[in-house]
């Protein structure tokens, strides 16, 4: 199987992009090095818009947890900048060279990075929210269950700021690889993932190793009621990310006094044409839960 990147792709270069109708114009700063690992840069996009709102959403860029430049969608984002808000592509160790428990500390230093970079990007260090699809849409909610606070003596300021969210609203996500579409279905790199194991490394080989490497790095293992309120939106005609997977990881959240909101799209597989359209919810949700702002009717 191919990593899903979704269509309508677009690597916008320049600085202050014209707006269509409806649209906003924003700035896009590329290549900001967020960290580094074995020798080679982290890297984020930042994407400011013309009338920034103050507040900042990280999204991994990430598919079948495979990131590249050419992924990044800016417009998909746009109903998030034409709210005003500042949005930060990220870029991870990439599938196949690093398997995904290599990959979720990335992410925690891209939030930690954002935060202590807050004041330099306009936006409130204590509210952050993060979106993303598929694997993105995951490792978001990997931050969600487990972002917290740094390590007060490290050496590096970033790695002393939290990695903690505020709010999530994102696609299609698997959260449970031990209970993959039906109870006891494994996903470990096998069964309907098996198209994808180099992401969970030699880890999947043996079903101990599988049920061991599933609990650490499926989010709904670690729901607590500090959880942060979730937005999810998923296909119910999605056979690679079951609809089951957004399902019973918020009715997890629920039980823990979550708040949480599942949007269904009736007939749609792992992913839709007209996907900007649902982060205008989205963007509604991160009014609510980061800005304060009452629901839109």
């Amino acid at each position: 199987m191919k990593p899903f990147v979704l269509g309508l792709c677009l690597v916008l270069t320049g600085c202050l992009l014209p707006a269509q109708p409806g649209e906003a114009a924003f700035t896009r700063t590329e290549d900001v090095i967020y960290g580094r690992k074995f020798g080679m840069a982290l890297t984020l996009d930042v994407f400011q818009p013309a009338e920034p709102n103050g507040f900042g959403i990280a999204m991994p860029v990430s598919g079948a947890w495979f990131s590249s430049r050419e992924a990044i969608n800016p417009e998909l984002i746009l109903p998030l900048l034409d709210r005003g808000y500042t949005v930060f592509a990220v870029l991870h160790g990439s599938n196949p060279k690093f398997v995904i428990p290599q990959i979720v500390p990335d992410i925690h230093r891209a939030v930690r990075f954002i935060r202590h970079n807050a004041a330099k990007y306009g936006v409130n260090a204590s509210k952050l929210g993060m979106t993303g699809v598929s694997s993105g849409c995951h490792l978001a909610l990997m931050m969600a269950v487990k972002g917290g606070p740094g390590d007060a003596g490290a050496p590096d300021p970033v790695d002393r700021e939290s990695s903690s969210v505020q709010a999530v609203a994102c696609f299609f996500p698997p959260t449970d690889f031990l209970n993959y579409g039906r109870l006891g279905e494994d996903g470990v790199g096998v069964g309907r993932l098996v198209d994808l194991k180099s992401a969970f490394g030699a880890r999947s080989d043996t079903p101990q190793d599988r049920q061991e490497l599933g609990r650490e790095i499926s989010p709904i293992y670690f729901v607590s009621a500090k959880t942060p309120p979730i937005l999810l939106a998923h296909g119910d005609a999605d056979e690679l990310v079951p609809l089951s997977q957004s399902e019973q990881f918020l009715e997890r959240c629920k039980q823990s006094g979550v708040e949480t909101r599942l949007l269904v799209r009736e007939g749609k597989a792992h992913g839709w044409p007209d996907m900007a359209k649902d982060e205008n919810f989205f963007a509604d949700w991160f009014d609510r839960h980061l800005r304060g702002m009452a629901a839109r009717p």
